[in-house]
Formats: C-alpha cells, structure tokens, sequence
C-alpha cells in the first residue's frame, strides 16, 4: 500500500431503539481494526460510525419509554458513543440521522431524484412485520403474528424509485 492512497471504512448505523450489544461491537471493531490497519500503512483512513434515529421500531420504544423520539434517540445515541468510549474505538465521524446536515443532504438528493422524474408517490398495501421494520409476502404471515401486533396489514402513500426508467429492454 503507498502512502496518498485514501481509505474509508463505514459501520452500519445502528438503530437506537434499544441499548447497544455484543453484534453492534463486533462490527465496530471490525472497522476499527481495518482502520487502524490502513493508517499503519500512511494511507488517508476516515472511519465513520453512527446512529439511526428513524423509523417505527424507534417511535415505539420512545413512546413505551415516555420519552419524545428526539429524546429517546439522545439517550440511546450517547448509549452507542459511550460503548465506543468503553471499548477504544477511534472513529472520525459519529452522524446521526437526525442531524441537520444529514437531513439537509438527504432531502437534496431526494429532491433531486423527483425532480429528474426518479421519485414518484403511489399507494402500497401488504403486510409488514413491525419487530423486522419490512414488508413481508402473504405466505409468510402467521395467525400468531396477527394476534400478537407483529404483522399488521398497512396500506400507506409512499415515494417509489422509477428504477424501469434504467431498464434497457
């Protein structure tokens, strides 16, 4: 490896609706160590880590916790950063979905894709699975998940990317 090269090294950003554990630690110190290893050789290393702050399963543990969400995502946000405190991890970069440049920079991309035709709103109905926060096909529905909240059958607006505007057949 030469000295100039440039190496950046990313994290999932965890979600905060509830306290960091052992799978979030290994994955951070998986990048931490890359890292690190990459610096060893000169090379321009930037190592971000972070927190994501959207989405149901965050609005609900803010809502069983009393808390705001914004509240909520302080809490567990600093939870992740102590934990990294803790354990030695050199990151460059903590971002936070809910940071305003993140969001001011999201919102500019998106705005960008509807603008070029990419984005458009429509109407989607099926069941979702709120503990895996995805949509799931009917033959993976269980009498259990119903009785239970954990499948729920949505029908809600949503933004969809034109992705057949790429297709070349």
């Amino acid at each position: 490896m030469a000295e100039g090269r440039r190496f950046y090294v990313t994290t999932p950003i965890y979600y905060v609706n509830d306290s960091p554990h052992i799978g979030h630690s290994y994955t951070t110190i998986l990048g931490d160590v890359l890292a690190r290893y990459h610096r060893l050789f000169g090379e321009e290393v930037r190592f971000m880590t972070g927190t994501d702050e959207h989405g149901q399963k965050v609005q609900q543990a803010a809502q069983k916790s009393g808390k705001t969400p914004i509240e909520h995502c302080d809490l567990y946000s600093e939870r992740f950063k102590e934990m990294w405190r803790l354990l030695e991890i050199r990151y460059d970069r903590f971002i936070r979905t809910t940071e305003p440049a993140h969001e001011k920079t999201v919102s500019e991309i998106l705005q960008k894709l509807y603008d070029q035709g990419d984005i458009y709103r429509d109407t989607y109905s099926g069941w979702y699975n709120v503990s895996e926060e995805m949509f799931i096909s009917d033959d993976e529905v269980t009498e259990e998940g119903k009785e239970t909240g954990r499948i729920v059958h949505v029908s809600e607006d949503n933004y969809f990317f034109r992705l057949s505007k790429y297709q070349d057949w």
